[in-house]
């Protein structure tokens, strides 16, 4: 009995730093001791607005006087009302909601499956991703992704993927197989180290999948919700994805994920073909819905580029003045600098010693990801921390 009680209750399934945050406001989270960290991780890209924003806490409060939780057998209202804000603001018709990405990725490979199957009434089944691509731990979407440390120990995986180089144009002369039904992307690689697409080689895959009929699958997982300056990133690339999928920043930290798709290809779910018992529900889409208010408000996001290309300056100054930077890539507001070194090193210093948190994307890439809402005076001190740290 006395060994059982030291078991952490907690499954060991996170590397977790030492220490136990209590409380959130803007771009700062407090500690059990009440030390103050400026946190440049913002949940992983998910608190997009930083903690605790004003106008989403008033509103969810609102909501939770009203009604949390019902069917999806009925009508809710700002889950229609989040959808419509969606759809007006891209270029699909119609959403999916569900809990997680994951859960959004995992929709849009049955989605992709399905309209093949059903609408184009042929037997394509294949998706193809890329080298060290990240789409989530479901059985599906651990095998979507492409790296063998997140496939280690969960076999026989599933079959129906594919994996490419990433930005490798000659490889796409193999993008196509006769079972092909999509293709699935992200437009910056974020777990798989901070790394853009280059825009000659996704007009290519685009223009390869539209002449065969394959779909378009974008995952903004990581990059959406103005994350890179746009409401999402695929604006940049000046192309239309057939199927979207969102989550993360897009409800402030509330559990949500989104299936977007055009209604040529939404169709394919019919009544009674896929569901989710908690997605949408009344409290996360009021927080979506308010967050997408905020992010789409006149002047936000040309001033989330203007503060992401500033504070990008100053990485390359520090970088040019340090070797140990070797480059920094970056999408908005979603950064990488890639190191010499190992970057947890870095991670545990600023975290200990300037109170600064980051996260790394691979063992060497420090990985910065500031709310959209940091300010002018915030940026400068966490580019002064940037640049205590390679001193």
């Amino acid at each position: 009995m006395s060994n059982l009680t030291m078991i952490d209750p907690v499954m060991e399934t996170y590397g977790r730093f030492p220490i136990t945050l209590t409380y959130g406001e803007g771009s700062y989270v407090y500690d059990e001791a009440g030390i103050k960290y400026l946190d440049y991780t913002a949940g992983i890209a998910t608190c997009n607005l930083g903690h605790r924003p004003p106008s989403v806490q008033q509103a969810v409060e609102q909501q939770l006087n009203s009604l949390w939780h019902v069917s999806n057998l009925y009508h809710i209202q700002p889950q229609e009302q989040l959808a419509k804000l969606l759809t007006e603001n891209t270029v699909f018709d119609q959403v999916f909601f569900g809990n997680s990405g994951a859960e959004a990725n995992e929709g849009a490979i049955k989605l992709a499956r399905r309209y093949h199957q059903k609408i184009k009434k042929n037997h394509r089944f294949e998706i193809v991703t890329f080298k060290q691509s990240f789409h989530g731990r479901t059985l599906a979407t651990l095998k979507a992704t492409g790296q063998e440390k997140i496939q280690d120990g969960f076999t026989p995986h599933m079959p129906g993927f594919r994996y490419l180089p990433y930005n490798d144009v000659d490889a796409l002369d193999d993008l196509i197989h006769d079972e092909t039904a999509a293709v699935m992307l992200e437009l910056t690689q974020g777990e798989g180290g901070v790394i853009p697409a280059e825009k000659e080689w996704v007009e290519q895959l685009v223009t390869t999948c539209q002449q065969a009929g394959v779909l378009v699958i974008v995952d903004e997982i990581q990059t959406g919700v103005g994350r890179t300056g746009t409401l999402y990133l695929y604006e940049q690339y000046g192309f239309e994805p057939d199927i979207l999928t969102s989550a993360k920043g897009l409800a402030s930290g509330f559990p949500i994920g989104a299936v977007l798709a055009k209604h040529d290809v939404a169709k394919a779910f019919s009544k009674g073909t896929h569901g989710s018992t908690f997605g949408g529900n009344p409290i996360v889409t009021t927080a979506g819905l308010a967050t997408l208010q905020a992010v789409l408000a006149p002047g936000f996001l040309s001033e989330v580029k203007q503060k992401a290309n500033d504070f990008i300056t100053g990485l390359n100054q520090i970088k040019e003045a340090n070797s140990t930077i070797k480059i920094v890539r970056a999408s908005g507001f979603l950064i990488g600098l890639e190191l010499t070194e190992p970057a947890i090193d870095y991670v545990n210093k600023a975290r200990e010693e300037m109170q600064t948190l980051f996260v790394m994307a691979g063992p060497n890439v420090l990985r910065i990801l500031p709310p959209l809402t940091t300010t002018e005076e915030e940026m400068h001190k966490a580019l002064r921390v940037i640049h205590d740290l390679f001193v």
